[in-house]
């Protein structure tokens, strides 16, 4: 599944899919605060690779760290968590 032993695996939501096979993936860490003392939510949007278009919004999934794929890419979609609850 990985390139190498040190690729960075993180766990997120997909928020768009939009692009041709490309998906937006929200990251959400809790970190506590370094003066206050409270725990705060983190977020950032990354593109993953997804090369059959076959994750959509809302979808769970797992994103490793690969090479540049283009200016904005360097993740691509690991493999589904859970699958999204749409109507």
């Amino acid at each position: 599944m990985s390139e190498t032993k040190n690729t960075r695996i993180l766990t997120g939501r997909v928020v768009s899919d939009k692009m041709d096979k490309t998906v937006t993936v929200l990251i959400e860490r809790r970190v506590t605060h370094p003066l206050i003392g409270k725990v705060i939510t983190r977020s950032k949007k990354y593109h993953a690779h997804d090369e059959k278009n076959e994750f959509h919004e809302g979808d769970l999934v797992m994103i490793e760290e690969t090479r540049p794929i283009s200016k904005t890419k360097a993740w691509r979609v690991a493999k589904l968590i859970e699958k999204s609850r749409s109507i």
